[in-house]
């Protein structure tokens, strides 16, 4: 396991990461991110500039989901992704999309929590444990029996965030997950990230709101393909 500067372990680290869709043109150029435990870093850049992309490649959803070329290295706690089951993957990522509807499957709260859970086989117990925690962690305690179809925008977010809980990953990928969320939501999920964060998690958020940014100890700006580290 690799280190940082300070001492801590090196959650999530890419090294000259490039990538190109099908016959595309190259999306990103090199580019060189990390990750340490304990620390929330935010991911900014314009509009359309591959931030979600990103994203999907630092978790392994694309190219093992979605068709692309990759090239370079991905770190996942020292272990390269390329060569990682996926049963390992989901277990140590956590990633939360923009739009919440994308990503809730299952008729109820509790059985979209149990999802994950159920697939790598952890017994009743543990399960009753996690989803217990993580629906109290987002605040949705009592829509635990509710139809994922009656929430709100904010509550289906929420529920897509608590499902990443439930599986106690190491890292958080969070793709401009405020944007569906009231005042109320954002404050409750910026004080997830702080809690994840102290408990040795480790956060990449994507954001553009200046008011989501002060979560995050770091920076980096990303632009026509190329990464910056935003100096503090």
């Amino acid at each position: 396991i690799r280190r940082g500067d300070h001492g801590k372990v090196i959650a999530l680290e890419a090294r000259q990461l490039s990538f190109r869709y099908p016959e595309g043109p190259l999306l990103l150029d090199r580019i060189d991110l990390r990750v340490e435990t304990g620390e929330c870093v935010a991911l900014t850049g314009p509009s359309g500039s591959g931030k979600s992309t990103l994203c999907a490649v630092l978790a392994g959803v694309i190219p093992r989901s979605i068709p692309g070329q990759v090239r370079g290295e991905i770190l996942l706690f020292g272990e390269r992704l390329a060569g990682m089951p996926l049963a390992d993957t989901v277990r140590r990522i956590g990633l939360v999309f923009q739009d919440p509807d994308a990503q809730l499957f299952f008729p109820t709260v509790e059985a979209e929590l149990a999802f994950g859970l159920e697939n790598l086989c952890f017994p009743e117990e543990e399960m009753e444990r996690r989803i217990t925690a993580a629906l109290d962690a987002v605040g949705l305690s009592s829509c635990r029996q509710r139809a994922t179809k009656d929430l709100s925008q904010g509550q289906k977010q929420l529920t897509a965030l608590a499902a990443v809980l439930a599986m106690e990953p190491g890292l958080l990928i969070l793709d401009e997950a405020f944007a569906p969320l009231d005042d109320q939501g954002a404050a409750a999920v910026k004080q997830i990230i702080r809690d994840f964060k102290g408990a040795g998690g480790a956060v990449l958020l994507v954001e553009h709101d200046p008011e989501d940014l002060g979560v995050a100890d770091r920076s980096y700006f990303l632009a026509g393909g190329r990464l910056q580290e935003v100096a503090q």
